[in-house]
């Protein structure tokens, strides 16, 4: 039967595409462990789930508790909760050191974790009791000296000494792969106590307070533990880079007043400040608001489909599609990696999802190590660019711009065919050079078969659809994880309900990363908030742009990829958004039109030398030098930092003008993006080109991408000149650029 099932469907190149990748500090437990873990995890995604939608437990019991969410939430308790529930999760699961092979224990340590339980429990209780003297009637403000002495001591000094202790012992302390730490429930417990204690005062009209001398001490406190989990759990999920760059910040916040020029900001008291990090103004901002909804959302619906093993289709349909092309998996890796890393919102995550079956097929076929880890390393970041999900970028653009999200996704149309358009001229040009076939046919899945079960692709379909049908987003992405479900019936992976519960325990998973990374960037949004850093960017962009608006524009793309460096994308953006975009709207650049060209460039600091996590993580898959690999994709990607100033002097590449002016702009763009990329890879009309065809070509590619009646023919001509050239004249490709004063 398996012989006859491979004889209809051909090889299925594509198995395990959809498990999750193990980084090296996961713990991966047994036993009673696995089975809390498990459930906290599917209890923490279907919290989520139900929120968004409404859905009570108190609707159908008619129980209803004090402190205990009841749906619809409060807005703030909400994503108090979200963040609360990733550090509780991530801390148990993420080890704060890598695990050694002896597996050694460091019992002490786990005794001194222990003991710091009480202080961090105590804080809990106490943090439970204000909520019952604020239900009494007591005034709780920051004035009063009792409450402010009760702050202190029976609150604040006890969570910080056991958030601080759990994080020291938490680097040091030594425990089985398969085990639950206990310093890491001693951060759990912090976390939850920071939970309660907020979720107690912004209860009340204590939030108006925050940043004014009415703001309860304990907010400060409590805050400044917060700050310390997230930093700890990001360097644990993310590495050091974003910590770094968090770190940075905050010490700007009260070092600002010293430094000169526009950086110089008002002295700021670390009471004031921490009372509003922690707010809507900073962590619980537009980086958790867009986490807590969306993002866990599209979490969740990739989770149903690597459930539902839809994943390992999209590939095998990529392979049967193009992997008969020369270079045939490159191109795979381009339609595969795009798809998959529209959904999923990390660019380095998917390299390693789907580079792991297609960099080593890439190698096979002839391409150079550095070569397939560049190739995937810019297909999946420019997952995150393509519409309509974007990573999610498109989500948080609607919610920081006020944009609806059908304009956004649809501008977004264009400059994604551009950037995928490059890849693969680039990718086959490549393969031109190099004399490389695609694969045979009994290497590939049959495309016939594939074809017959295009119905897997009716989630994706139904989530676009009710997306530009009005449906909300939250809606629209229910409706289509549903659909994710009811097709798998379809297939030989049916979800049922213990499918189903998987499904939901893998985003609970999945989504701790970029949660944390989100709320470890709404910090560095506090801070540029309240130090107004950012409108002093913004002068600062306008003074450049008084001698050159260009050199304005290369400024912003710069700090826009030095933010984004070490960032997922959802956070790169975030940042880039509250720093340059402020200032490019006041260069007088329409809204949608400076969003996007800070989104393109925070997403290609994932390709950036020298701090390229997408292009590390295909190096370490293919073996290639990692600084090499970046260089390459770099390359490789090269069309994605032209696009913005493509839209930024025509506007028509982002929709925006007459149907006419549209389908102009993008045909003479795409063809330019073609020449583009036959001048980078040296590789024009089916031969190698000599120097002066290369750089003949980069000078037309430009003058079509300007977007002008004029400059498109001047570009048009340039290409036909040097087709006959090339044709006619056949340069040696080898001859070498003339040297004045040489022989």
């Amino acid at each position: 039967m398996t012989d006859l099932h491979a004889q209809e469907t051909g090889p299925i190149l594509a198995e395990g595409v959809d498990e999750d990748p193990v980084e090296p500090n996961r713990r991966l437990f047994t036993g009673a462990a696995l089975a809390l873990i498990s459930a906290l995890a599917t209890f923490y995604a279907a919290f989520h789930m139900a929120a968004l939608n409404g859905v009570s437990i108190s609707d159908y019991t008619g129980i209803s508790l004090p402190l205990l969410p009841s749906f619809p939430m409060e807005t703030w308790n909400f994503r108090i909760l979200h963040v609360a529930g990733a550090l509780g999760l991530g801390f148990l699961i993420f080890s704060g050191r890598r695990f050694t092979d002896d597996g050694r224990e460091t019992p002490l340590l786990a005794y001194a974790a222990y003991v710091l339980m009480v202080p961090a429990i105590y804080a809990c209780f106490m943090a439970l009791s204000f909520y019952a003297d604020i239900q009494s009637g007591t005034m709780w403000n920051g004035i009063d000296a009792s409450i402010k002495a009760k702050e202190i001591w029976r609150f604040g000094v006890p969570l910080l000494v056991a958030t601080l202790g759990g994080i020291g012992l938490s680097w040091w302390h030594r425990r089985a792969r398969a085990g639950i730490a206990a310093p890491d429930v001693l951060l759990g417990i912090c976390a939850l106590a920071v939970a309660t204690y907020l979720i107690t005062i912004y209860g009340t009209l204590m939030r108006n307070a925050t940043g004014t001398p009415f703001a309860p001490i304990g907010i400060s406190l409590a805050a400044v533990a917060g700050v310390a989990l997230i930093l700890e759990l990001t360097r644990r999920v993310a590495g050091l880079a974003l910590v770094v760059i968090a770190a940075i910040f905050l010490t700007y916040v009260f070092t600002g007043q010293y430094l000169p020029g526009f950086l110089n900001s008002p002295a700021i008291t670390w009471q004031r400040f921490f009372s509003q990090v922690y707010t809507d103004a900073g962590i619980l901002g537009p980086t958790t608001a867009v986490s807590s909804t969306y993002i866990i959302l599209f979490i969740i619906f990739a989770a149903f489909l690597q459930a539902s093993k839809v994943g390992d289709y999209f590939v095998n349909f990529a392979f049967a599609a193009a992997g008969r092309m020369r270079g045939g998996p490159a191109k795979v890796a381009i339609f595969a990696s795009g798809l998959m890393g529209m959904i999923n919102g990390t660019s380095a995550g998917n390299v390693v999802a789907t580079g792991s079956l297609t960099i080593p097929l890439m190698k096979k076929v002839g391409y150079d190590k550095r070569v397939a880890g560049a190739v995937e390393a810019a297909a999946s970041t420019g997952g995150q660019i393509m519409p309509p999900i974007m990573g999610a970028g498109a989500f948080i653009m609607a919610e920081v711009t006020g944009i609806s999200y059908s304009d956004i996704a649809i501008a977004a149309i264009i400059p994604a065919i551009l950037y995928f358009v490059s890849i693969y001229f680039m990718v086959d040009f490549e393969a031109g050079k190099l004399g490389m076939r695609g694969m045979k046919e009994d290497e590939l899945p049959r495309f016939r078969t594939m074809a017959r079960q295009a119905f897997l692709f009716l989630p994706i379909i139904i989530l676009i659809a009710a997306l530009f049908m009005g449906y909300s987003v939250i809606r629209a992405g229910t409706l289509a994880t549903m659909a994710a479900a009811v097709v798998s019936w379809l297939t030989p992976y049916r979800m049922g309900l213990r499918s189903v519960l998987k499904a939901f325990e893998l985003a609970g998973v999945m989504s701790i990363q970029i949660i944390t990374v989100c709320a470890c960037a709404g910090i560095i949004v506090g801070v540029i908030s309240l130090t107004g850093v950012g409108a002093r960017f913004s002068n600062l962009l306008l003074g450049l742009a008084g001698v050159s608006q260009l050199l304005a524009l290369v400024f912003a793309m710069l700090i826009a990829i030095l933010l984004g460096m070490g960032m997922p994308t959802t956070a790169a953006y975030a940042v880039a958004a509250s720093v340059v975009a402020p200032g490019l709207v006041n260069l007088g650049i329409p809204l949608l039109t400076a969003h996007f060209f800070v989104f393109y460039f925070a997403v290609v600091s994932a390709i950036t030398p020298p701090v390229a996590l997408a292009s590390y993580a295909a190096a370490g898959i293919s073996g290639a030098n990692p600084m090499e690999t970046s260089v390459a994709s770099f390359k490789i990607g090269i069309a994605a930092f032209i696009v913005p100033f493509m839209f930024f002097y025509n506007s028509a590449l982002l929709m925006e003008g007459n149907w006419g002016d549209v389908i102009r702009a993008g045909v003479t763009a795409t063809f330019g993006v073609y020449v583009l990329s036959s001048a980078v890879q040296g590789w024009f009309v089916e031969m190698r080109a000599a120097w002066f065809v290369r750089l003949g070509l980069l000078a037309s590619a430009l003058f079509m991408i300007e977007g002008g009646w004029l400059t498109d023919l001047i570009g048009l001509s340039g290409v036909g000149a040097l087709y006959l050239v090339q044709k006619v004249l056949r340069p040696d490709p080898n001859a070498s650029i003339p040297v004045r004063g040489a022989d």
